[in-house]
């Protein structure tokens, strides 16, 4: 049971504050209507967190906090201010190493020059940040932004305006994090950004069109070039699919024909498959060392098979160079 001089902030989950509470009814750090930007709020936020004070839900809106430093020091943990209001925040140069800001708000917060490594951002509004010069190594945003996580729920009721308007945060999201990336050397994290982003603004295309399934495919590929085990994947489904048809619609080899048939013994039917695999293989690489031809249907299968290799071996070279220059 609270007491009346204490903060009323209390969450489903169970947590409470326990500060005395102000004229509102909530304590000087839960209470939105205060503005924290006087002089030595920073010094009395990082007393209030070392002291083991709520930072749960705290409420930072517009809050003058340059340099604060809100790492839990000798622990495995940092500190929890999950569902925290940090909304156009100035935390330039802060310490934010390991805090939990799960299903916060940083909209719009200047985090430049702020350490922010290890921090849990699963379920943040991210949208608008100031990242230039932010130590991000290591962030964890979660599988979705919340944004898109908003976005495929207003999609799935059918909410299309507001489906497109929350794609469109995700994608600046997803850039802005790219560029702090690579800003920082982080090229592996920026490729994972940029995936995203692609993904987000694809999202945003009409349904069926032509620019929507051609960004499909290149995703599915190569996975707008970041993924060439995606190429490498691609390219043994095809050879093994080219074999099968191959084995089914036959190829000339030294004046006789191989083609499946049922009345053939397991042997002769496997040793069939080889060769039709060892055909594809030598087809797709362009290699055409002319000892199996092609016949009937085969010869336009063999052709798809021919151009689809030679322009799938060229996107993995680009793919594959591009990915360890990063």
């Amino acid at each position: 049971m609270k007491q009346s001089n204490q903060c009323c902030y209390h969450e489903d989950e169970g947590f409470s504050c326990t500060e005395p509470a102000e004229a509102s009814g909530l304590c000087y750090w839960h209470d939105p209507k205060i503005i924290k930007d006087k002089p030595e709020d920073v010094a009395r936020l990082e007393a209030f967190a070392r002291n083991g004070g709520m930072l749960r839900g705290i409420a930072l809106k517009r809050a003058n906090l340059p340099g604060i430093d809100l790492v839990r020091h000798h622990q495995k943990t940092g500190f929890d201010m999950s569902h925290a209001e940090l909304y156009r925040a100035n935390l330039q140069g802060a310490h934010m190493f390991n805090l939990n800001l799960q299903h916060a708000s940083l909209m719009k917060a200047d985090l430049r020059e702020a350490n922010v490594h290890c921090a849990n951002l699963v379920g943040t509004n991210l949208l608008g940040i100031k990242w230039n010069g932010a130590k991000i190594e290591n962030i964890n945003t979660g599988k979705v932004l919340k944004q898109e996580r908003l976005a495929k729920e207003a999609e799935r009721l059918g909410e299309t305006e507001i489906a497109l308007d929350y794609f469109e945060q995700a994608e600046e999201i997803y850039r802005d994090l790219r560029k702090a990336a690579e800003r920082e050397g982080l090229f592996a994290m920026g490729g994972d950004y940029l995936r995203k982003e692609l993904t987000m603004r694809r999202h945003q295309m009409p349904k069926f069109s032509y620019s929507r399934i051609l960004s499909k495919m290149i995703d599915i590929f190569c996975g707008y070039g970041e993924a060439p085990t995606r190429v490498i994947g691609f390219s043994v489904g095809l050879i093994l699919i080219c074999a099968l048809l191959y084995l089914f619609t036959g190829l000339n080899y030294d004046g006789n024909i191989h083609v499946f048939n049922w009345h053939n013994d397991l042997s002769t039917n496997l040793s069939l498959l080889f060769n039709c695999i060892y055909y594809s293989v030598v087809t797709f690489t362009t290699l055409g060392y002319g000892d199996f031809t092609p016949i009937g249907y085969s010869r336009a299968i063999a052709a798809v098979e021919a151009f689809t290799g030679s322009f799938t071996i060229a996107l993995f070279v680009v793919v594959f160079v591009k990915k360890m220059t990063r």
